[in-house]
């Protein structure tokens, strides 16, 4: 037996850790509260566990029953627990993601089911991410998501829109800290009223941030040591200073997109972001522990409709 399931190393070994949903409703409390159960309802701490074959609790303050998955993104899911583990990690453990497709004939499941599976899961990333501001060394960048003009069929091509035009992309903002980890975000614009106040409120006052020469960034240097190489001259690197470290993580996410997801509406973009940004902040740690610290960021269901529902414009 593994001495923790963190240093699983095969779905394999998960599979056969969590092989009944007693043991995965006991690991996902032990994540969640860390010895300490608090009401979903109350928030009270006086709780009691119920006897019985389900592993549920009883507030004494409020009387309300509940489990270890009541105001996740586990809550009223009929999938059994074992199933979205593996979600989990087939998500997280794979470098570029893993289609719904796949993971639906992975796990013997509808492609909707594991399709929204993939988008609670990237829920639960987004609620636990960005708990300290980025300093020392900062490197920061725009890129566009969207498909290529020329690849478009002759009746699909949009006109004008070349460079930065937003006619058919998708802006994402980007800055990563010098051997620290990563911050990213969709954006409508790629002006400075849009990308300052990001970089203001990610990256310590006074920390050295790196970009290229784009006019958004300036005024930077009245809070950082900023510095530019200026990519329309050619320049890409000066001494140490660069933004391949952002651009390298721009390669590895288009190519997730254009080879696992193929298509992200500008909707959903975020999230998938955020699970990029998840993978590459916990590079270092093993894949089953980069997926089972999730289950302490759980927290927050997300319903389907909230999902797929688009209010329409009056």
């Amino acid at each position: 037996m593994y001495k923790s399931p963190d240093q699983f190393s095969s779905l394999f070994e998960l599979l056969e850790y969590f092989n009944n949903e007693q043991i995965c409703l006991a690991y996902l409390a032990e994540q969640r509260w860390q010895g300490e159960v608090e009401c979903h309802f109350c928030k009270h701490t006086n709780v009691y566990e119920l006897k019985g074959k389900t592993k549920r609790y009883k507030c004494a303050a409020c009387r309300q029953q509940f489990n270890a998955k009541a105001g996740t993104i586990f809550e009223d899911s009929k999938i059994p627990l074992r199933k979205w583990y593996a979600a989990i990690y087939l998500i997280l453990s794979h470098r570029k993601g893993i289609s719904s497709y796949q993971l639906a004939r992975d796990l013997k499941l509808t492609q909707k089911t594991a399709w929204f599976m993939g988008h609670r899961i990237r829920y639960a990333i987004k609620q636990g991410t960005f708990d300290k501001a980025l300093d020392g060394i900062v490197e920061m960048d725009e890129t566009f998501v969207g498909g290529k003009n020329k690849n478009r069929h002759a009746d699909k091509k949009v006109k004008q829109c070349q460079g930065r035009s937003f006619k058919d992309k998708t802006p994402v903002f980007g800055m990563v800290q010098r051997q620290g980890e990563l911050r990213a975000f969709v954006i409508p614009d790629t002006k400075a009223e849009s990308i300052q106040p990001i970089v203001q409120d990610q990256v310590e006052y006074g920390s050295t941030i790196y970009s290229d020469e784009w006019h958004a960034y300036r005024g930077l240097n009245r809070y950082y040591d900023h510095a530019i190489v200026n990519h329309a001259a050619r320049q890409y690197v000066d001494g140490e200073i660069h933004t391949n470290t952002i651009e390298g993580f721009w390669g590895q996410f288009k190519r997730s997109i254009i080879g696992i997801y193929h298509q992200v509406s500008p909707k959903h973009l975020q999230r998938y972001v955020d699970e990029a940004v998840y993978r590459y902040n916990n590079k270092a740690l093993t894949d089953g522990h980069k997926a089972l610290n999730l289950l302490q960021k759980s927290t927050g269901s997300l319903k389907y409709k909230a999902l797929v529902y688009v209010k329409k414009e009056s």
